[in-house]
């Protein structure tokens, strides 16, 4: 088995990096699957380049691009979708390394518990194929909870806190001059390119992003919890259990690693005990008459 990962650094798209280093193997599942929430999502987010992307010089590019449709609910509108958009989109590095952190530790429980079970040592096969059957259980809900944690990120980008952009906008402007004309009513053209301007636009989408990352911070956990942890605590071999039932006698020896002989010797025997109670029957039915 390979070490656990951990997300400990960020390439420069802001994808968290997988460093594999050796832990203490012995402590609780539990306890390791808040580990991934307590420690490793906050510091993977806290990793990304959000710095770089709201930079004074990309803001004007991004918003020097687009021309916002609705600039009296965010101006310019556009621009600041762009980069909301920009920004939310580097969240999914986390939220998909935190589903793989969480499945690695389910793999490593279902992994030891097998192994220390000593009944199944008896059955060799029939210990590979509960470990083959956890481990398909545990990739379809790994899959399952990557699409929901992905969801929760796309739905933050698509549809935006409104209300936040227009309680920005109630507060006052920083004007250095009061009694004089604002930078707006004086040159609104040029204004909209002012370093004072992107500062502030850059200012507010930070606000904005830092707000949806502290509700991914909640939300995120709750999702993979759901989707991998209970799903696995309620169905983990449910679906092996409905394949073994549809199996024939042939199967399941197979399964419990049973000598041919043996079991057709027993066949034989049930054979056997099956014509003595006929017999014994038939001798009944005629003593009682």
């Amino acid at each position: 088995m390979t070490d656990e990962p951990r997300m400990c650094q960020s390439d420069e798209k802001g994808k968290p990096q997988i460093d594999r280093r050796n832990k203490d193997q012995c402590r609780p599942g539990g306890d390791r699957i808040y580990g991934v929430f307590d420690n490793q999502l906050p510091a993977a987010l806290k990793k990304l380049p959000l710095d770089r992307h709201l930079s004074q010089n990309n803001v004007r590019k991004v918003i020097s691009e687009a021309d916002g449709y609705q600039p009296h609910l965010i101006a310019p509108e556009q621009g600041y979708r762009r980069l909301i958009d920009g920004s939310l989109g580097y969240f999914k590095g986390p939220a998909e390394a935190s589903v793989d952190a969480v499945h690695f530790i389910l793999k490593e429980l279902v992994r030891k518990s097998i192994a220390e079970t000593q009944e199944l040592k008896r059955f060799p096969s029939l210990q590979a194929d509960i470990a083959n059957a956890a481990n398909e259980a545990l990739e379809r809900f790994r899959d399952e909870s990557r699409r929901t944690v992905l969801r929760l990120v796309e739905m933050e980008s698509t549809y935006l806190t409104v209300e936040f952009f227009r309680k920005l906008q109630l507060e006052p402007e920083k004007n250095p001059n009061p009694s004089g004309p604002t930078p707006s009513m004086d040159r609104p053209n040029m204004d909209r390119y002012s370093d004072n301007h992107l500062r502030r636009i850059g200012s507010n989408v930070t606000a904005y992003v830092n707000m949806v990352c502290d509700t991914l911070k909640n939300s995120i956990p709750k999702a993979v919890v759901y989707c991998q942890v209970l799903s696995a605590k309620r169905a983990l071999l449910n679906h092996f259990y409905a394949q073994v039932g549809r199996r024939e006698k042939e199967q399941l020896g197979k399964m419990l690693d049973e000598d041919p002989s043996l079991m057709e010797k027993r066949e034989t025997i049930a054979k056997r005990l099956q014509l003595y109670k006929s017999a014994r029957d038939e001798i009944d039915s005629v003593a009682w008459k």
